[in-house]
């Protein structure tokens, strides 16, 4: 059976450090919508181009999970985006395995001042504004999550996983 990985975490917390580990590790495509956004755009969300391009990605994801492993490093902030990950990954029979980095606050604002002034091409400049922010919008997967329990339903209104990440992701198909 052939995995996803999914690395969850807010900027500064390691996740593509750990993407790219897991990826060498399980031999597995690795999928990470940052090494993509400033080339094809300039800037890292582009008028929501970005979730047209997770959208893509997951797309391509769930489809490689046919033969091989993958690495979908997004960060899924919410509840819901791992939920709807999870069921996507399972309902064409692999697993989904939740790679949760977590970061205190001085930690990430260390980590992402490094990669700025190391790296500016690659990233993209984030305020202290941003990250305090970014907090307030991230949920922590809790143990259920991380130990791969059941799935969620899907948010009242919502029939289903795959209309949730059509909305989520506009072009996921």
């Amino acid at each position: 059976m052939t995995t996803l990985f999914l690395p969850v975490g807010l900027p500064g917390a390691g996740k593509t450090t750990k993407a790219r580990q897991l990826a060498k590790e399980h031999d597995a495509l690795r999928l990470t919508p940052d090494e993509w956004m400033i080339p094809l755009f300039g800037e890292p969300t582009a008028d929501g181009k970005r979730n047209v391009l997770e959208g893509r990605l997951l797309s391509l994801a769930l489809k490689a999970l046919l033969g091989t492993n993958v690495v979908l490093d997004f960060g899924c902030w919410s509840r819901d985006e791992r939920s709807a990950s999870r069921w996507l990954v399972e309902s064409v029979g692999a697993s989904c395995d939740l790679a949760y980095a977590p970061v205190d606050p001085e930690t990430q604002r260390t980590r992402i001042a490094h990669r700025q002034s190391t790296t500016p091409d690659r990233t993209f400049p984030m305020s202290e504004a941003d990250l305090l922010h970014w907090r307030t919008l991230f949920q922590e997967p809790n143990a259920a999550e991380l130990d791969g329990h059941e799935i969620s339903s899907p948010p009242p209104g919502w029939p289903g996983w795959p209309e949730w990440a059509a909305d989520r992701w506009p072009s996921f198909t």
